[in-house]
């Protein structure tokens, strides 16, 4: 009561020297004073701490009321020199307000950017700006605002066109706006300059100040007080309910009043948890300490006198304030930029701004939100000093960035933020680039907060710990930084910007010669993987750069110098990386066809091989720029291409498309080995999933296509696919003399030859990308639009599909677009949306001849899917049902050497090898998939040389000549069929059905350009007519004769089919002994079974009661699903356990409306018999080690822990609370339950009658009584004793006997993180191993679970034990067991009461509470039960009563 009198009485106090006080007089005073630094701070000492701060419970109304009129208005009245409303009003009315609007957006505001006229993605309106503005009527795109950024209209850098809303529209008269200043006197800007000057100071000194229990000087009170405050300080670290829990444990508050202490910690960044002394704040700081620092770093508590807080508070007031004047006047807003970048006496960062930026890690939330508004309001608002604000930015970065790394709270609240607001004005970037060279700093700064490295200098990601990836994930905002200064390309270079951007591609080079081969990947064949690699960290740096990587390469195209030297660069980067890869790399020559060619023996199955190559997927980008602007034939001098080696080149691309190949052929799983292994092909076929997906696939597979494609234009086309066959590990298959028909003829094993085969095609496949991929602009001559275009074509070529759906399978730019929306119409139709209500896009008929089967952005399934749609389409429109492959754009002169690839003698005897095995269709070392991509590569080489006759104005200029190539025979000695031979046998082969119109189509193709070469150029289009109608007379006879053949294999098939039943017949007749045998042996087998089966009636076995029949003990082996190693049951080896799940259910309450029970003082003991909750456990029966299953749990805990936020998903379960999913199957888990072998049944004969047993526990209970007698005092009746002594104890019966636990440590372990984890959920408690309860919540969750399984099995009318699967089986079986066992786990005096209990309420008439039940089996199988009579004497003294006999 006394403290809240007192709070009542401060406004009273405050009151009487307030109705004395003149904020007129003060500001007269200090008008005259000759210090009014020391004057104003004297006046701040004397009121601040009696305003803010007295006591626990703040008003924050009055002290704001109070600080208006004896803090702020003698400021106002000294600024205006006269009464603020008129002074200001004055200020405000001859304002000429800046043209930008500033408008700071508040956290989940909307803010809206138009798709057309923006800059870049981050400039953005506000709602007001918007509707007044032109973007309304364009494309746009409506976001949520995270806080902090403001309104960029009136910004003309911002905007393409309409820069300005109406509300900000220029006024024409004013076009030559004067210094605002000069609306000011002398006078007033020398009394706002000293104003300011010492407010913001203060604001500065208080905020940055770091002692608890002193002031600054000049402010310290007149009379200081003995009080604190236990301040308490956010992080970004601890969970809500640690926090609120620890709260409730060190100040004895309410959870209500803690989740409030939470929330506002959360929202200001600090809050006051305790108010009084020192000692008394002390003792609610060690707490809280002690409570949060066992996991991780404690929270940040502070013990700060009330003087301190109190001049804290009003500093944060101080620059709302400024932040409030400077928006009368852009005068006053001018002077505090000069006041707060004016520089100290200390020289270089002693500025206020610099102060508040290089000391704003060690601010709190509030007060960093507060100075970085006005910041926004004061120097972002004024072109001036937005410029000089971001050179100390500039300045300070590496600085700033490196207390952001060690920081915990979000970017959000770090000054870092600001970069958004300086980095994307385009003229301010390339200023921060030449004159402070800040594109190197972000680089350099980026890379040396990476230092995890190899011995090679790669990042290495695989042993990062938690702190590092944490790091790591807080150093990628420097990429985004990097993305706002590259996210506007210039128009004009001037030469100090090309020497700085180019300074900073060489540090860009640095930092991808560390990814260069990072997280390389080997091929397992017979070793145990124990942990699962990291792959996320890299694939995350990978995402985060690509963007980067094309603003630099769009940087580079604006300037052909710039374009030259970075291609320099570029090349020696990636010739020092290739002398630093050596492994395996043994020169060896390979001959094939008549060619030879050097290179190195490298296996990808066997050695290194990493799929991060961010220097040769560069140098690809730059080569096709190189030919693009026309630079490679305009300045060829000027290049290094000479120099270029083309093996170099295309060597590591190679090995990356190799690996992709393998994994799809499966060589990279590890079929009959260990989990953990299978789990690190997942692994891999995630990071191949991520190489093709549309976030990557731009600078990762596209980009080694296209190093492939760069690499091969300068080569031998034959030495070319020697090098792809040896990378591929087929060229032993091909180089062979007679590789036509040895193949065949090998006996293999078969998933080699179907991995062989899958090679094969890939290869196959990757030939005719390297060939047909000419869509890129700079490879092909082509437009821009043109890519986006034949995307969009091969995605409608599936289905018809949503604009969203189009839109995610099309990568995006750095502004995030597509393009599509500029090209759509020309390649579909819209279809309004019909009663699904989703419209779609329909491609356009026309465009159905661009189908290219073998798209490169396919995956298999959407190949699979393309191809049906387009075979159902051509059904429909009665077209034959060959998928030719569609004309092709010509290739760039830089390129135009690839097409030589489908006439070279390699590729021919290639496919000449394939066809031969397909005409003997019982090789079965081919594949119908290998033969398509034969035939597919045979039509692009005769449409290529068809387009070359119809472009060339005489034969004799087209040196292309397909035809003729693949007319020729083999030469001697070995004489083999030309591939025209082939395929015209192949047209008649009835295996090959599907493939026969394909066939046709290119015999049709060969027919046309032979006669396109014989006639002359007068008569082709005379000619070419007469074709015409020769092919539609051809097509008529063609459909006939399919028509006559199809008739002829039916009958074909029937006669085939009659032949095998009476074979079978006639086999069957001749071995009809044997057959006779089989029965009888499969008759005696099925008898036996029944024999030894359960369910036989005289085979019956008895469960409970004196005729118990003795279990057989059986050894039981088990299989690890990690290791895979086998282990026998047994008590003393290693503990076994099975994956399971616990979870509180009521699934068979009768009155759920039952309230909740107090888990702290519950009883769980005696069930109530409504079952309005239980207990359940059920397990996947998948079995594992203990120790494989703590280190698999370890792992996932690890790896959630590095996962990276922006790659994180929604996840099912929650490792925090000890969920994982099951190596195995994925199931659902929580705990494990150890597996324990048979107890030792007894045989029937030993079991005691009932009298017998009754008889036996009296003698026992009285020889009990007898020990507790002798411990009472003396005086107890000695005739007693004598009865007592006349009954002894029975044989074998020991009072002070204690059972030894039978089982191994690890077992022990088990139990009790079982028996924990069920304690844990069925009570919603936190984890106590040494509660009395978890023994009875064990026995608990088994008798609901029996209970529960005993009901369903009833609702199915099935058998008790006859119909459960393994799964149940395996975790009724384990339960019981570990009922059985638990009591060596737990307390034996908890154990033996528990037992007690429960023999009192069964042998007592009225000893069980009304309405309660409980499961009497459980304490009948209880081995512990026979030996708790220790205790019984004492609890029957206490008042038990136990009937004796």
């Amino acid at each position: 009561m006394a403290a809240a009198e007192s709070d009542r009485e401060v406004p009273s106090a405050l009151c009487t020297e307030f109705l004395n006080f003149s904020a007129k007089d003060t500001a007269l005073k200090w008008l005259q004073v000759t210090d009014l630094y020391k004057e104003v701070y004297q006046h701040l000492a004397r009121y601040v701490p009696k305003i803010y701060c007295l006591g626990p419970n703040l008003n924050p109304q009055s002290e704001d009321l109070l600080a208006q009129l004896l803090l702020q208005a003698p400021l106002e009245w000294y600024l205006c020199g006269e009464d603020p409303s008129t002074g200001l009003a004055k200020l405000e009315q001859n304002n000429q307000p800046s043209q930008l609007c500033g408008h700071v957006f508040r956290v989940g505001e909307p803010t809206y950017s138009c798709r057309e006229c923006a800059a870049d993605p981050t400039c953005v309106l506000c709602m007001q700006c918007f509707l007044g503005s032109v973007h309304k009527e364009h494309r746009y795109r409506m976001t949520t605002s995270g806080g902090g950024g403001f309104c960029d209209c009136g910004d003309t850098e911002a905007w393409k066109k309409g820069p300005y809303c109406q509300k900000h529209e220029p006024n024409i008269s004013d076009s030559c706006q004067e210094d605002p200043l000069a609306h000011l006197s002398t006078d007033m800007i020398a009394r706002c300059y000293n104003v300011f000057a010492i407010v913001l100071k203060y604001a500065v000194d208080m905020l940055t100040w770091d002692k608890e229990d002193e002031l600054p000087p000049g402010l310290e009170p007149p009379d200081r007080g003995d009080t604190y405050y236990c301040m308490l300080f956010n992080d970004e670290v601890h969970t809500y309910e640690q926090v609120i829990y620890t709260l409730q444990k060190a100040v004895n508050c309410t959870q209500k009043e803690a989740v409030s202490f939470a929330t506002t910690v959360d929202r200001d960044g600090r809050k006051s948890v305790r108010f009084g002394d020192f000692a008394f704040c002390e003792q609610a700081k060690s707490v809280i300490v002690r409570n949060t620092s066992r996991q991780s770093k404690p929270l940040r508590v502070q013990v700060m006198h009330s003087s301190v807080v109190a001049h804290q508070c009003f500093a944060l007031k101080a620059l709302h304030w400024l932040g409030h004047v400077i928006g009368y006047s852009d005068a006053l807003r001018r002077i505090l930029c000069q006041v707060g970048l004016e520089r100290g006496p200390e020289g270089e960062n002693s500025s206020l701004v610099d102060t508040l930026m290089l000391c704003d890690s060690k601010m709190w939330k509030g007060a960093r939100n507060v100075y970085h508004q006005l910041f926004m309001s004061s120097l972002l608002m004024d072109l001036k000093y937005k410029k000089l604000f971001a050179i100390q930015f500039a300045k300070n970065y590496r600085r700033l960035q490196t207390d952001f790394m060690e920081d915990d709270h979000e970017r959000v609240v770090s000054v870092t933020s600001l970069s958004v607001q300086l980095f994307t004005v385009p003229t301010m970037a390339r200023m921060l680039i030449t004159e402070e060279n800040l594109m190197t700093t972000i680089i350099r700064t980026f890379v040396d907060h990476l230092r995890h490295r190899d011995l090679q200098g790669r990042f290495q990601f695989e042993r990062y710990t938690a702190q590092q990836a944490f790091k790591f994930r807080r150093v990628q905002s420097l990429i985004g930084d990097l993305k706002y200064v590259l996210i506007s390309r210039p128009t004009e270079w001037s030469d100090q910007l090309r020497e700085k951007f180019l300074e900073g591609l060489d540090t860009f080079l640095e930092l991808f010669k560390c990814m260069q081969g990072m997280d390389p990947v080997v091929r397992q064949v017979g070793q145990h993987i124990e942990m699962e690699p990291e792959w996320e960290a890299a694939f995350t740096l990978q995402m985060k750069l690509t963007h980067i990587i094309s603003m630099m390469q769009e940087w580079c195209a604006t300037d052909e110098r710039v374009l030259i030297e970075a291609y320099k660069k570029c090349l020696t980067a990636l010739t020092h990386c290739h002398s630093g890869f050596t492994d395996g790399e043994q020169p060896i020559t390979l001959s094939m066809c008549g060619h030879s060619v050097d290179t190195i023996r490298y296996c990808v199955s066997q050695e290194k091989v990493s799929i991060h190559l961010p220097v040769s997927r560069l140098l690809a980008g730059l080569h096709v720029l190189l030919s693009k602007m026309e630079v490679a034939y305009r300045f060829p001098e000027q290049l290094p291409l000479s120099e270029l080696s083309p093996p170099m080149l295309i060597e590591h691309p190679l090995r990356c498309l190799v690996l992709c190949a393998q994994v799809h052929a499966g060589m990279w799983r590890r079929n009959g080995f260990s989990l953990v292994n299978q789990r690190a092909h997942s692994v891999l076929w995630l990071q191949i999933y991520y190489y093709h997906n549309v976030k990557c696939r731009v600078e990762m597979f596209d980009k080694d296509l296209i190093m492939l494609q760069a690499g091969a234009s300068m080569m031998d086309p034959n030495h070319f696919l020697m090098i792809v066959l040896s990378r591929f590990e087929l060229y032993h298959i091909f180089s062979s003399a007679d590789c036509r028909k040895s193949y065949n003829r090998e006996n293999t094993n078969k998933d080699v030859v179907q991995q062989n085969n899958t090679l094969m095609e890939e290869m196959l496949h990757l030939i005719m990308m390297v060939v047909g991929e000419r869509f890129e602009a700079g490879v092909g001559q082509v437009e821009g639009c043109d890519e986006i275009k034949r995307e969009i074509i091969h995605q409608l070529c599936i289905r018809p599909m949503a604009h969203s759906e189009l839109v995610k399978a099309l990568p995006e730019n750095e502004n995030k677009e597509t393009g599509m929306e500029r090209v759509i119409d020309c390649v579909a139709s819209f279809k309004k949306p019909g009663v699904t209500g989703r419209g779609l896009y329909e491609l356009r008929p026309e465009c159905a001849k661009q189908f290219n089967l073998y798209f490169h952005h396919y995956s298999r399934a959407d190949q699979s899917k393309a191809e049906e749609a387009q075979r159902k389409l051509k059904r429909q429109n009665g077209e034959d049902m060959a998928l030719p492959p569609p004309m092709l754009p010509p290739f760039s002169p830089l390129f135009a050497s690839l097409v030589n690839i489908l006439q070279c003698d390699v590729l021919l005897g290639m496919l000449g090898a394939v066809l031969q095995w397909a005409v003997e269709p019982s090789g079965g070392h081919w594949s119908e998939s290998m033969l398509q991509r034969v035939l597919h590569l045979i039509g692009m080489g005769l449409l290529e040389e068809q387009q070359q006759l119809k472009n060339s104005s005489e034969d004799h200029d087209v040196s292309f000549n397909f035809t003729l190539k693949i007319s020729r025979p083999g030469e001697a000695p070995s004489n083999t069929a030309s591939v025209l031979a082939l395929l015209e046998n192949l047209q008649n082969a009835p295996h090959l059905e599907v493939h026969k119109d394909m066939i046709r189509w290119i015999l049709k193709m060969v027919a046309s350009i032979k006669t396109m070469r014989e006639l002359t150029a007068s008569t082709y289009t005379v000619t070419a007519s007469g074709s015409h109608g020769q092919e539609e007379m051809v097509c008529d006879k063609d459909k006939a004769e399919r028509k006559r053949k199809a008739e002829m294999a039916r009958l074909r098939r029937e006669k085939i089919m009659a032949q095998m039943s009476e074979m079978q017949r006639h086999f069957i007749n001749e071995n009809k002994e044997l057959f006779q045998q089989s029965l009888e042996e499969l008759y005696a087998s099925t008898s036996t079974s029944l024999e030894h089966s359960p369910t036989s009636s005289d085979a019956a076995l008895v469960c409970v009661g004196p005729r118990r029949s003795r279990p057989r003990e059986k050894r039981q082996v088990v299989t690890c699903i990690l290791c895979q190693e086998e282990q026998e049951i047994r008590a003393d080896s290693k503990a076994m356990v099975l994956a399971a799940f616990v979870q509180r259910s009521t699934v068979m309450s009768k009155n759920r409306k039952r309230p909740p029970h107090d888990p702290e003082h519950y009883d769980p003991l005696f069930m109530h018999p409504d079952l309005s909750f239980g207990t359940h456990t059920g397990s996947c029966g998948h079995i594992m080690h203990s120790h494989c299953w703590q280190r698999y749990f370890e792992a996932v805990q690890a790896k959630e822990q590095r996962r990276q936020q922006r790659l994180r998903v929604h996840t099912s379960y929650d490792v925090g609370n000890g969920e994982f999913l099951c190596p195995l199957c994925e199931c659902l888990s929580n705990t494990v339950i150890p597996l324990l072998p048979g107890t030792k049944g007894s045989n029937s004969c030993e079991q005691p009658g009932l009298g017998q047993w009754l008889k036996i526990s009296g003698q026992q209970i009285k020889a009990m009584h007898s020990a507790h007698r002798k411990l009472q005092p003396v005086g107890v009746d000695a005739v007693e004793e004598t009865v007592e002594e006349q009954c002894p104890a029975t044989e074998n019966f020991r009072i002070d006997y204690t059972p030894m636990s039978p089982y191994s440590s690890t077992i022990k372990e088990m139990l009790t993180t079982f028996g924990t984890a069920t304690y844990k959920v069925g009570l919603k408690v936190h984890p106590n191993e040494q509660d009395p309860r978890v023994p009875i919540m064990c026995w608990g969750s088994c008798a609901y679970t029996i209970q529960s399984i005993e009901r369903l099995l009833v609702d199915e009318d099935k058998p008790l034990f006859g119909s459960l699967p393994c799964r149940q089986d395996d975790c009724l079986s384990s339960l019981a067991r570990f009922g059985s066992a638990c009591w060596t786990a737990a307390s034996q005096p908890s154990v033996q009461g528990h037992y007690i209990r429960l023999v009192a309420v069964t042998l007592t008439p009225n000893g069980s509470p009304q309405g309660q039940g409980f499961h009497p089996p459980l304490k009948l199988v209880h081995p512990a039960l026979a030996t708790s009579g220790v205790h019984l004497p004492k609890c029957i003294s206490a008042g038990m009563d136990v009937p004796q006999g």
